[in-house]
């Protein structure tokens, strides 16, 4: 691995990704002026490919608010795009694509879901990774790329976005303390998510982009465990020194799915066969980096729609 370009490096896990890549590859970064994968034409991005000649192609491109037609743009579309210029401009590069938990849908409560578990989106935002994957396993098979997607589970760290309720929570605590308020309100579900760290995500990123060759082209990244979300913003408070009461009531927090995915948790196996990784960082060691990067911040409204790259 020489050279490697990167997509959606602005957006919270490109950014580490980045950082992390630069150490060990000469890493081009086009920003969205130079090639953003929605609007980019085909045969321009033919010849950006040409010009830079990747060994790899990372896309941490993508959506996390939107209508099911961006998503499907953001993800579905790019992808398809992004196949069909590696295959005519760099057949021999890889293509390392981060995916998104969401496209399992529904788990049984308990359980670690690996890669061969039936995939059954509950959301546009899932669906639309799944058939991203679907086209970039397609392409693997059919030796038209040699493709990667790693599925991540709930990135956790400095510069979550305040969409993300751990984003919310901490901007919410920040406002707190600056207030002297004695307690936040959150509408919190009875959900159980698996954080991985996103410095975690971004090893993954450099592993897959230099492990050999494989079939298993669908790769889960997560932290093997499953923790209440009351639990982890319990957790986040603590870090933070705030001492006052967490009641339920204001924003639900991941309303959209906690009802009907109230259980997510990942098999990391086959991450540590084919990729040789793991995750490196607990859940406290994420949060005390995010609250010490992100908590020092001036309070932010939290945007209407939010982009990860």
């Amino acid at each position: 691995m020489n050279r490697v370009l990167l997509l959606g490096a602005g957006g919270f896990l490109g950014r580490h990704v980045r950082a992390l890549l630069a150490a060990h590859a000469d890493v081009r970064a086009p920003d969205r002026m130079a090639c953003d994968l929605v609007r980019i034409e085909l045969p321009a991005l033919i010849a950006l490919l040409a010009r830079e000649r990747p060994d790899v192609v990372v896309s941490a491109a993508g959506r996390i608010v939107g209508s099911g037609y961006d998503f499907v743009r953001a993800h579905v579309l790019a992808t398809a795009k992004l196949v069909e210029a590696m295959a005519e401009a760099v057949p021999a590069a890889r293509l390392v694509r981060i995916g998104s938990a969401a496209e399992y849908g529904a788990v049984p409560y308990g359980l670690a879901v690996s890669e061969d578990h039936p995939c059954a989106p509950v959301s546009e935002y899932g669906l639309s990774h799944l058939t991203a994957t679907r086209l970039a396993e397609l392409a693997g098979a059919a030796g038209r790329v040699d493709t990667v997607v790693l599925r991540v589970f709930n990135p956790v760290g400095p510069g979550i976005p305040a969409g993300n309720v751990l984003g919310r929570v901490t901007g919410m605590i920040r406002s707190a303390h600056a207030a002297g308020d004695d307690g936040i309100a959150l509408g919190l579900h009875d959900t159980y998510r698996d954080f991985v760290d996103v410095r975690d995500v971004a090893s993954a990123v450099l592993a897959a982009a230099r492990s050999a060759p494989t079939t298993d082209r669908v790769v889960n990244v997560g932290s093997g465990r499953a923790v209440a979300v009351r639990d982890v913003v319990r957790l986040l408070a603590e870090v933070a020194g705030f001492t006052g009461d967490i009641r339920d009531g204001g924003f639900a927090a991941d309303a959209g799915r906690s009802a009907t995915v109230p259980w997510m948790c990942a098999d990391t196996t086959r991450a540590g066969r084919v990729l040789g990784w793991a995750p490196a960082y607990d859940l406290r060691e994420s949060l005390t980096a995010l609250w010490r990067t992100d908590g020092a911040a001036p309070p932010v409204r939290p945007l209407a729609q939010v982009e990860t790259g």
